[in-house]
């Protein structure tokens, strides 16, 4: 599997060109699975990329790719855990996590790996969130049970700045809106097949969070 997340390269370009710069001399990717968003940011920023993992196996397949693209000078790999972030890399200028942070706990994640930041440095962190308030009854009753601890993006927003960021962008990720028609074919039917998506009127979804540290 090249992916193990809700992550796409179109919106891992449009948040990674959001931010007001390109240039950095640390980069870590949290918890990078196989390494698709790696990818991505090693080929857009043409830099070392340190890809950060607890499974292996899945380092072990992200180099072996990297070396045949030929991009393995560009990434490096280690197996530790996110909350070891700040011990190991204490002076990151974009710190870079899609669809991950929930599994330390959100608000434990964005507070964690603020020392870790410099100042004037970037976290941008994709997370599900509620979209609306009004949610439908089984959309509700099946996050209770798989994630109750889930934000709304405004909780989110106010969580990033209690733990010293300040919120640059935000935008919301859509399989419906993605450019490539073959998405957007798969993501109709799976949204016509999965009782939870076909019911859940946008209450809920992905959306990214380009933070900056003050």
């Amino acid at each position: 599997m090249k992916k193990q997340g809700p992550g796409d390269d179109f919106y891992t370009i449009k948040a990674l060109h959001l931010l007001p710069t390109q240039q950095f001399s640390l980069v870590v990717d949290a918890r990078c699975g196989t390494g698709r968003q790696t990818f991505v940011l090693a080929k857009e920023l043409s830099t070392l990329v340190h890809a950060i993992d607890t499974h292996q196996p899945f380092l072990n397949d992200l180099t072996r790719r990297a070396q045949e693209a030929g991009i393995d000078r560009l990434i490096q790999t280690h197996c530790i855990d996110m909350k070891d972030i700040p011990a190991t890399f204490p002076q990151i200028d974009l710190l870079w996590s899609e669809g991950a942070a929930y599994s330390i706990g959100f608000s434990n994640a964005l507070n964690s790996w603020a020392p870790a930041i410099n100042t004037g440095g970037f976290l941008v962190v994709s997370e599900m969130a509620w979209l609306h308030k009004k949610v439908p009854k089984v959309v509700k009753e099946f996050f209770q049970s798989v994630y109750p601890g889930m934000h709304t993006n405004e909780q989110i927003c106010e969580i990033a700045q209690n733990a010293g960021y300040q919120v640059l962008e935000t935008f919301i990720k859509s399989l419906l809106d993605h450019p490539d028609s073959s998405v957007i074919d798969f993501a109709a039917d799976i949204i016509k097949e999965i009782k939870i998506f076909h019911c859940s009127e946008e209450s809920y979804g992905y959306a990214f969070f380009i933070l900056q540290r003050v």
